[in-house]
């Protein structure tokens, strides 16, 4: 008996070593060590050192510095600006100098003592503030070689009880326990069905690759969820978390959209094409031709690409990162027409399909690849009309919601007696992966 493979090309494999490296191009903390440079500040001094989001009443950022005598002498300052008010300071007609447009910030602090805290309060609602250092040389034309002040910075917003512990800032809040409900909800359903799936892999049955490919993707999502709730753990305590699970974590999520990519696009091209060049008396049949392979294999490559410059153009941890960037904006607008070209296609397939059991199944595959595919554009579109700190939340929980469901409707799919199975039993050859058509369709239950 013969069985026909989804060839995956090397070529996929290849970009791992990038994804890697990109996955450690930065690590975002809300506890920062470095040092305060005034050559860096007099170049670029619109380039904030920090950014968080504060809330609450009783909000802090504590700063500890080693060197107070150099820290005097350059009359070293953090001025801080809400987000919004910084916007538009930037975008004010009038020509503000350098020095007037500092003078304008919500808070300052002189940077003179070893340790310092300044409080943050009366936010009416959660807000991105940015943190500035400035000093005597960051807006003067004369500037003379000094030592760079060695810090550590702390941003804090206060937890249930209202005391400045909590390392989260307002759009990260909550999502440690949403990698805790999740990683708990994929231990209990590996054990529920781990054992029977592993059963029905092991009987190589018509879906045996897909099945494969499909479930090694699940893990990846797994060990996604898992390597995330790590870093959150461990961010939770210190603000720096687990750089490494951070970097994992993005990993891990970015080859299992890969994976799923190549398998939801090679099984659709394969029909399409099989559809195209059959003959009336020949039944559909996956078609591994190398028009299919290479329309997968361009795509795969083109998705690797976006999803490398992503992570090189938003260095903070996140699988799901903000639509500002180019690389973000062309990602969303591949995975739309991923989704229309693979509805297409399927719609052309089901409007000539006669058989009723054959039509149910294509339309429950094209629910699944569409949800997989847009439910980023469209949660990332709906995110818009909320406030800035409940974007991320929205994105991230909702695409993680919703690609999970869409796995859990193509398992149905290819494991149901009444549908699949059945579908697949008509002929050798009526679905991909199947049995070669040269041989006698056997099936293993």
């Amino acid at each position: 008996m013969r069985w026909r493979l989804l060839r995956v090309p090397r070529m996929r494999w290849r970009l791992l070593w990038l994804l890697c490296a990109a996955g450690w191009w930065g690590a975002g903390g809300k506890t920062l060590r470095g040092g305060f440079a005034s050559s860096s500040a007099r170049l670029e001094p619109w380039r904030p050192v920090a950014r968080f989001q504060f809330h609450g009443d009783h909000a802090v950022l504590c700063v500890r510095i080693k060197n107070v005598a150099v820290a005097v002498t350059k009359a070293a300052r953090l001025h801080l600006f809400q987000a919004q008010e910084w916007r538009k300071l930037q975008n004010s007609i009038q020509d503000h100098s350098c020095t007037e447009k500092f003078s304008k910030a919500q808070l300052t602090m002189t940077v003179n003592h070893t340790e310092q805290n300044l409080t943050v309060s009366q936010i009416p609602y959660p807000e991105t503030w940015y943190v500035f250092y400035v000093d005597k040389f960051t807006c003067e034309e004369n500037y003379s070689e000094s030592e760079d002040i060695q810090f550590e910075m702390v941003l804090l917003n206060p937890d249930a009880e209202g005391n400045p512990l909590d390392h989260f800032s307002a759009g990260e809040s909550g999502l440690h326990e949403f990698f805790f409900l999740l990683v708990l909800a994929y231990f209990v359903t590996a054990c529920i069905y781990a054992q029977s799936l592993w059963q029905t892999i092991k009987k190589r049955g018509p879906m045996h690759t897909v099945l494969k490919v499909l479930t090694v993707a699940l893990l990846l999502q797994a060990g996604s969820a898992f390597a995330n709730y790590l870093h959150f753990s461990s961010y939770s305590k210190d603000g720096i978390g687990a750089p490494f699970m951070g970097s994992l974590a993005e990993l891990c999520d970015i080859v299992s959209q890969i994976q799923m990519l190549y398998l939801l696009l090679s099984l659709c091209m394969g029909w399409t094409i099989g559809r195209m060049k059959k003959s009336h008396g020949r039944p559909l049949q996956w078609d591994s031709t190398p028009t299919s392979t290479g329309i997968a294999v361009v795509v795969v490559v083109t998705q690797s690409f976006l999803l490398i410059w992503e992570q090189f153009e938003d260095t903070n941890h996140h699988s799901y990162h903000s639509h500002h960037g180019l690389a973000s904006g062309l990602l969303i607008g591949l995975r739309v027409c991923l989704a229309l070209s693979l509805a297409a296609g399927l719609y052309q397939i089901i409007t000539v399909e006669r058989s009723t059991l054959k039509r149910e199944f294509y339309i429950t595959f094209a629910k699944a690849c569409i949800l997989w595919f847009l439910c980023h554009p469209c949660l990332a579109t709906i995110a818009v009309i909320f406030r800035e700190y409940q974007r991320e939340k929205i994105i991230t929980i909702g695409v993680i919601l919703c690609q999970c469901i869409s796995m859990v409707i193509l398992y149905r799919l290819f494991l149901s007696h009444s549908l699949y199975w059945e579908v697949s039993s008509l002929s050798s050859v009526t679905l991909p992966l199947t049995v070669s058509s040269g041989h006698k369709s056997r099936h293993h239950f």
